[in-house]
C-alpha cells in the first residue's frame, strides 16, 4: 500500500494494516496515532521508536503464532506470506540442515520456553542454524533482549513492504 494511502485509512484500518508486520497492539496503534508521515523513513524511525523495545508480553504475544525456523508458515494471510519469504534461504530440501534445525529448535524451546526468533530474510540456513547454536548458550535475560531486537528489525523490515512510496 502507498503511504499516501495509509495515512488516509480510517485507525481501526491502519492498525489492521500493521498487525501483518507484527502483531503487538500498542506498537500499531502509537504508529497509526502518529500519521500522517511525510516519507516512509519517517514512517520507519516512529515504528524504531514504538519498538525500542517491545516488553517481554508483547514478545511473547507476538511469538505465539510464529512458526518455528525452518517450518513453512501455514495458510495464505500476509503474515504467512511474509515468513515464506523471509524464510526463503532455508532450503526444504537439505535434509542435514533441516535435522539439525528441527533439533534446535525444539532445544531452544525446552531452554527459553518459547520459538527461536531470528529476522530470516537474507540468510543462509546455515548462518540460521549457527546464530541458533550460538544462542542457546545465552542466559534467559540476554536471550529475551536479543529475541526483543530481532521481533523489532522483523516489524521494521515487514513494515517497508507494506508501506511503499
Amino acid at each position: 500500500m502507498l503511504l499516501e494511502e495509509f495515512n488516509r485509512l480510517e485507525p481501526g484500518d491502519a492498525v489492521a494494516a500493521l498487525r501483518p508486520c507484527v502483531d503487538v497492539t500498542r506498537w500499531c496503534e502509537a504508529i497509526a496515532d502518529r500519521r500522517p508521515f511525510d516519507s516512509i523513513d519517517a514512517l520507519v524511525a516512529e515504528a524504531a521508536r514504538a519498538a525500542a523495545p517491545f516488553t517481554s508480553a508483547e514478545v511473547e504475544s507476538a511469538l505465539a503464532h510464529h512458526p518455528r525456523i525452518g517450518e513453512r508458515a501455514d495458510g495464505g494471510s500476509r503474515e504467512a506470506t511474509m515468513s515464506r519469504s523471509e524464510q526463503s534461504g532455508v532450503d526444504p530440501s537439505d535434509v542435514d540442515v533441516q535435522q539439525a534445525l528441527r533439533e534446535g529448535n525444539l532445544a531452544y524451546e525446552e531452554r527459553f520456553g518459547r520459538v527461536f526468533l531470528i529476522r530470516a530474510a537474507g540468510r543462509s540456513a546455515e548462518e540460521i542454524l549457527s546464530t541458533l547454536q550460538e544462542r542457546l548458550r545465552n542466559d534467559a535475560d540476554a536471550e529475551g533482549r536479543i529475541v526483543a531486537e530481532q521481533l523489532r528489525e522483523i516489524a521494521l523490515l515487514r513494515l517497508r513492504g507494506t508501506v511503499t512510496v
